[in-house]
């Protein structure tokens, strides 16, 4: 004999085997390979661009096909000193400004030395400065095979950068609207509401381009950049056969605000070196004889360590599909 189920039991059947179809996919269990469960997402990694990485990359060319040598370029700090933290308790703005002056300069072809971070090289001289580190070498003596210092040996900068993120202001301006419609007789079906938000905020960079030997500050630049946000949702309710039904959807999305950062560094960065080229403006991109640098890319730039830049693997980093175990068969073939 077939017993219907109550409707309310039937619910929470269909619930109970909802959450264990959910759970299917994760188990208290290590499996084979280790995991309790495998992460999802399958995107591969992508280069990192803003709207002004091409006027850096047009500002390397221009600087080799006319040969003028870049300054030795160093960058020091570029704080958040706008001290805003978000919901969750962490800072807002990114802390890795630096960095991304870093990455614009490789893009312009500048050359760098190191000024940001250099625990290891000062632990290394200190090693050698006591003969702890060995350098062997077909010159040395093998008695003798420690590493020297020699007078000179670190090239000084010419210029550097430092400055800070000075301006985070929030809802500059926002609008929205609101709209429902229904019936407040229960029997009538269909009620409604839509819903739309948009809102724009600022962050806003000060640097400074410095002299190194004479501490000269020669270049100061200030640039904001708007950020916008918007959302947008619409949902049904209704009452069918004694059941409550509420159905409901929407999209938003905000501008990443700290890419906003590393356009405002990268803008930055190509008026400075533009000053340093000696470049008058946009118009050296129009350039028909225009090619690419060989040692510029959209992740940045590098000086080749020796001599195998037809070898190396500068001219394929911002492909996708490179070095990705499911994308790229090369690496399928070479696993173990």
């Amino acid at each position: 004999m077939i017993r219907r189920l109550h409707p309310r039991l039937k619910a929470g059947c269909v619930a109970v085997a909802a959450g264990a179809l959910l759970s299917a996919c994760v188990t208290p269990v290590a499996g084979p390979g280790g995991l309790y469960a495998r992460p999802i997402g399958n995107a591969p990694v992508t280069a990192n661009p803003t709207p002004y990485s091409p006027a850096l990359y047009c500002l390397a060319d221009y600087a080799r096909r006319y040969n003028l040598p870049s300054p030795r370029m160093a960058i020091g700090r570029i704080s958040d000193y706008t001290g805003t933290v978000s919901a969750d308790g962490g800072r807002q703005i990114t802390g890795g400004a630096s960095l991304m002056a870093f990455s614009a300069l490789a893009k312009s072809g500048a050359r760098m030395v190191e000024r940001y971070d250099t625990s290891i090289s000062e632990m290394e001289l200190r090693y050698a400065n006591n003969r702890l580190i060995g350098d062997e070498g077909p010159d040395q003596p093998a008695d003798a095979n420690y590493r020297r210092i020699l007078a000179g040996q670190v090239p000084g900068s010419d210029f550097y950068i430092v400055g800070g993120i000075t301006e985070v202001n929030y809802n500059i301006r926002s609008a929205g609207f609101d709209a429902a419609v229904g019936e407040t007789d229960t029997d009538v079906p269909g009620s409604g509401i839509l819903q739309g938000k948009i809102y724009v905020m600022n962050i806003a960079l000060d640097l400074r381009l410095v002299q190194t030997t004479t501490l000269e500050v020669v270049d100061v630049i200030s640039y904001q950049k708007q950020i916008i946000g918007r959302e947008i949702s619409a949902g049904v309710f209704d009452f069918l056969n004694g059941n409550v039904f509420d159905v409901s959807a929407g999209t938003g999305g905000m501008e990443p605000a700290q890419l906003a950062v590393r356009a405002l560094i990268e803008r930055a960065t190509v008026e400075m070196m533009a000053n340093l080229y000696g470049a008058p403006g946009p118009e050296v991109c129009l350039d028909a004889a225009n090619d690419p640098l060989n040692t510029v890319g959209q992740t940045g730039g590098f000086y080749p360590a020796y001599d195998n830049t037809g070898t190396n693997n500068g001219q394929t980093r911002a492909e996708p599909s490179r070095w990705h175990d499911r994308r790229d068969g090369d690496v399928r073939r070479s696993r173990y």
